[in-house]
C-alpha cells in the first residue's frame, strides 16, 4: 500500500473511532452525573479521551504523511510515534485525577444511586467499545500503524474497565457503597497500565531500539552469493518505517558493477525473508585476504580497460598456474590497437598476481546481441544442419531451440540449447558443448559464432 493510501486508511478509521468513542464517553458521562455513580464517571472520563486521543492522532498522522525534506531526511513518521507518546502522558494525567477523586469519595460517605438506566448504559458502550477496540487493532495490525495499535490499547482497556464498573454497580445496590470508589482506583490501575505499554512501544522507536533481528538479518545476507561475512547490523523505526544498515565483508577483487548486483540481491532476499522495509543501506567492506579467485581477479581488470571476459580457465603447467581466458574487444578497433590493449590487460593481470604464470588469451569482438535480426528464412538449412551434428556427435542427450541471428560482420550466429543429465560436472558439459561447437563450425564456415547452452533434463514427477 501506497504512503498517501495508508494515510487515509488510517485517517478513516480514526475518524470513525472518534465519532464511537465520544457517543460512549457522552453516555457514560450523563448517566454517571445523572446517578452520582463516581465509577461510571470515571469511566466516561476515560473515554472521551480516547476521542482526544483520536483527534492528536489526526494530527499527527498528518505530519507523519509529509514527505522527507531536508530537514527531515528519513521522513516525519516519528510524528506518528510523538502522538502516542502524548496519548500515554493523557492516560497517566487521567489515572492521576480519578485517583484524587477516588480517595476523597472514599472518606466522604457519599452513595450513588443505582438503577436500570446505569445496567443500560453500561450494556450498550460495553459492545460499543468491544466493537471499536477490536475493528482498530485489526486495521492497525494491517496497516501497520504504531498509532492505531496504541489507540487500540487505549480503549481497549475500556472493556475491562466497564466490566469492573458493571460489578460494581451490582456491589453498590447490595449495599456496599465504598465499591464504588474503590472500583474507580482499580480503573486507574488499568489505565496506568495501558499507559505504561503505550509509552513503552513509543520509546523503543525513538530512542532507535533495535528493530529487526540482528541474528536473521546475518543469516539471510550470507546466503547470497560473494557475501563473506556480515559484520555489523543496524536498524530502528517502527513497525511499519524500519531502516536497516548492515557492513558486508566481499572479496577485494569485485567491481563496483558487481557489487551493486549482491546488493540488490541482499536487499531482495531481506524484503522477502523480513516483509516491508522503508531502506535497506548496504555498505561494503572489500576483503584482501581470500583464497585467490582468478576469474574473479580477470573481470575486475578487464572491466578497468573496458574489456569483457568470459571462460577464464586456470591452467597448470611447470608448476605454474597460468590463465587461458576469452577477451573481448570492441568490434571498430584495429587489429593493432586491440593487441595493445589486451597486452596491457595480460600486464595488469601479473601485477596484481605476481605468481601467475602464462596468460593465454583469444581476442574476439564484442558485438552487441540487441542489435541483431532475428532468424532469417534464408538460413533455415545453417540451423537444421547444425542440429543434425549436435544430434550425431552426442545422440543421447536433448537438443533444441536452435536459433540463428545475423552478426554485424555479415557472418551468422548461432545459439543451441542442450538438457544432459542434471548430475554431470560442469566441466564435463563444458567440454561436451566446445567439442560441439568446434565440430559445427569447422562443417560450416558461415557460421562465426556457435554458443551452445547447457542446462538439466527435466525429470518426470
Amino acid at each position: 500500500m501506497g504512503s498517501l493510501a495508508r494515510t487515509r486508511a488510517i485517517r478513516r478509521v480514526l475518524i470513525i473511532t472518534f465519532v464511537a468513542n465520544l457517543a460512549v464517553a457522552a453516555t457514560k458521562l450523563a448517566i454517571g452525573l445523572i446517578t452520582h455513580s463516581l465509577a461510571m464517571q470515571a469511566d466516561g472520563v476515560h473515554s472521551s479521551l480516547d476521542g482526544v486521543s483520536n483527534i492528536v492522532g489526526l494530527v499527527g498522522i498528518a505530519f507523519a504523511a509529509a514527505p522527507p525534506d531536508q530537514d527531515h531526511p528519513y521522513g516525519h513518521r516519528r510524528f506518528e510515534t510523538l502522538a502516542s507518546m502524548v496519548i500515554g502522558a493523557m492516560l497517566l494525567a487521567t489515572a492521576w485525577e480519578l485517583t484524587r477523586t477516588s480517595v476523597t469519595r472514599l472518606f466522604s460517605g457519599v452513595t450513588p444511586e443505582i438503577g436500570l438506566i446505569n445496567y443500560v448504559g453500561m450494556g450498550i458502550t460495553l459492545v460499543a467499545n468491544i466493537i471499536v477496540t477490536t475493528y482498530e487493532r485489526r486495521e492497525g495490525h494491517r496497516l501497520k500503524s504504531e498509532f492505531l495499535l496504541a489507540d487500540a490499547e487505549h480503549t481497549g482497556s475500556d472493556v475491562l474497565v466497564s466490566l469492573a464498573i458493571v460489578a460494581s454497580l451490582v456491589a453498590v445496590q447490595l449495599g456496599l457503597g465504598w465499591i464504588d470508589a474503590f472500583v474507580a482506583l482499580v480503573v486507574v490501575v488499568m489505565i496506568v497500565l495501558a499507559a505504561l505499554r503505550v509509552m513503552r512501544r513509543a520509546v523503543g522507536v525513538l530512542v532507535d531500539r533495535a528493530a529487526v533481528d540482528a541474528e536473521l538479518v546475518r543469516r539471510v545476507a550470507e546466503r547470497v552469493s560473494q557475501v563473506q561475512k556480515v559484520s555489523r547490523v543496524r536498524s530502528r523505526g517502527s513497525a511499519d518505517d524500519i531502516h536497516l544498515d548492515l557492513d558486508v565483508e566481499i572479496a577485494a577483487p569485485i567491481t563496483a558493477e558487481h557489487s551493486a548486483a549482491i546488493a540488490s540481491e541482499v536487499r531482495s532476499q531481506l524484503r522477502s525473508e523480513l516483509g516491508s522495509l522503508a531502506d535497506i543501506q548496504v555498505l561494503f567492506t572489500p576483503v584482501s585476504d581470500l583464497p585467490l579467485d582468478y576469474a574473479l581477479l580477470a573481470r575486475a581488470q578487464a572491466d578497468r580497460l573496458g574489456l569483457g571476459v568470459h571462460e577464464v580457465i586456470p591452467v597448470t603447467a611447470d608448476g605454474e598456474i597460468g590463465l587461458k581466458m576469452h577477451v573481448e574487444v570492441p568490434a571498430e578497433q584495429s587489429l593493432e590497437e586491440a593487441h595493445g590493449l589486451v597486452e596491457e590487460f595480460e600486464q595488469r593481470l601479473h601485477d596484481a598476481i605476481p605468481a601467475l604464470g602464462p596468460v593465454v588469451t583469444h581476442i574476439e569482438p564484442a558485438h552487441n546481441t540487441d542489435e541483431r535480426p532475428y532468424l532469417l528464412d534464408s538460413a533455415h538449412y545453417l540451423a537444421d544442419s547444425a542440429l543434425e551434428i549436435a544430434e550425431r556427435l552426442c545422440p543421447e542427450n536433448d537438443w533444441h531451440d536452435v536459433a540463428i541471428y545475423l552478426e554485424p560482420d555479415g557472418g551468422f550466429a548461432l545459439t543451441l540449447h542442450c538438457a544432459l543429465d542434471g548430475q554431470v560436472p560442469v566441466d564435463e558439459a563444458h567440454r561436451m558443448a566446445e567439442q560441439v561447437e568446434v565440430q559445427i563450425r569447422a562443417a560450416m564456415p558461415d557460421l562465426h559464432r556457435v554458443t551452445i547452452h547447457t542446462e538439466p533434463l527435466e525429470r518426470e514427477a
